[in-house]
């Protein structure tokens, strides 16, 4: 299953991007913030915005773990 390597929402703070903002610019969709404060995985479109906001790749943010149900 794919689990943030970061809190993405702190690090979006920090690079001074509140979730007022996010809402207000439309850089991310409500969903999309609610899905990392739940901590459950976005979509494409939103991790490539995340991606863009943060200068990142999606391997800085997310990763890929063995689930033990499996």
């Amino acid at each position: 299953m794919l689990v943030y390597k970061i809190d993405v929402l702190t690090s979006l703070k920090e690079a001074g991007y509140n979730t007022t903002r996010l809402r207000r610019e439309k850089l991310l969709s409500e969903s999309a913030i609610q899905y990392l404060r739940e901590g459950k995985p976005v979509g494409a479109k939103a991790l490539d915005d995340i991606c863009m906001l943060l200068h990142m790749q999606p391997g800085n943010i997310i990763e890929y773990v063995e689930n033990g149900n499996t």
